[in-house]
């Protein structure tokens, strides 16, 4: 699930790879940059920002700056290979970028929102967002002061929204309310100590950096690795209670399924709960 955690993860990664490394060739699949090219440019960083990828380049000749920004959302990926290796990550129709050093090849799969702007203008695509759980300047005192701007906002739904603090999604949301004992459809006037979620928010992404296991339990093992994500009529780690799960309808159920325990978790549940557990 790419979440703040697999995005700073796949930063280093391209950071590895291609930081301090000029581009000899580039390969736009996608219609709004299909006659962009970036050889000749160098890669200055790879930085994430919350669920967002920036990578950074700079143009030698008059020293313009550029940022290719993606955003992964729940099925994007970016894979590093060796130059003459087989790529063998994904199928080839979800390929959106490549890009070519001398040494390397990063190939973007199923990328979203990819984009290529001046690097004097990220705020453009970024700036609405959210402290950043694994940026440098997180600031927990801001996250809860932007979600407790809106009292009567179900705190499932406020966790998920990036202008409050940047790097959760459904994974970490599910995990964290079932840690905190905070049932999802809770009013946020209603939640308790809102600092030590977020305390709480930070430390589990925090933890998680540098793998690619997103653990919550503590466990390695990827069965064992979370309380009730994925979990749906399972038996709950800590009473037993079979896991619930809610997938509302539309566009972005995906991204907004909900899984919880209803013992550990009181409260009412969303009106159609009772049809969304069975699916």
């Amino acid at each position: 699930m790419p979440e703040g955690d697999t995005v700073w993860n796949t930063a280093r990664v391209l950071n590895r790879a291609l930081t301090g490394r000029l581009l000899t060739a580039s390969d736009f699949r996608v219609p709004a940059l299909a006659t962009e090219s970036l050889a000749g440019w160098t890669v200055t960083e790879s930085a994430a920002r919350g669920k967002h990828l920036l990578l950074r380049l700079r143009e030698a000749a008059d020293g313009r700056t550029l940022t290719l920004h993606s955003h992964l959302r729940m099925d994007g990926a970016w894979r590093v290979y060796a130059t003459g290796e087989r790529w063998a990550g994904r199928p080839a129709h979800l390929i959106r970028v490549v890009l070519r050093t001398a040494e390397s090849v990063a190939v973007g799969y199923h990328l979203h929102e990819l984009t290529l702007i001046p690097t004097d203008r990220e705020d453009d695509l970024v700036g609405h967002l959210g402290p950043d759980l694994l940026g440098p300047g997180w600031d927990p005192a801001e996250a809860v002061r932007r979600i407790e701007a809106a009292p009567d906002r179900e705190i499932g739904e406020a966790l998920l929204d990036q202008r409050n603090l940047a790097g959760i999604g459904n994974l970490y949301k599910c995990e964290l309310l079932f840690l905190r004992g905070v049932n999802p459809w809770t009013p946020v006037r209603d939640v308790p100590d809102l600092p030590g979620m977020a305390d709480l928010a930070h430390r589990l992404l925090a933890s998680n950096r540098g793998r690619w296991l997103q653990t919550t339990t503590g466990s390695m093992r990827k069965n064992e690795a979370n309380y009730v994500y994925g979990r749906r009529a399972q038996p709950c780690r800590r009473c037993g209670t079979a896991i619930a799960k809610h997938a509302p309808d539309g566009e972005t159920a995906a991204e907004r399924i909900t899984y919880w325990c209803p013992r550990c978790q009181p409260g009412p549940g969303p009106a159609d709960a009772a049809r969304s557990t069975r699916r």
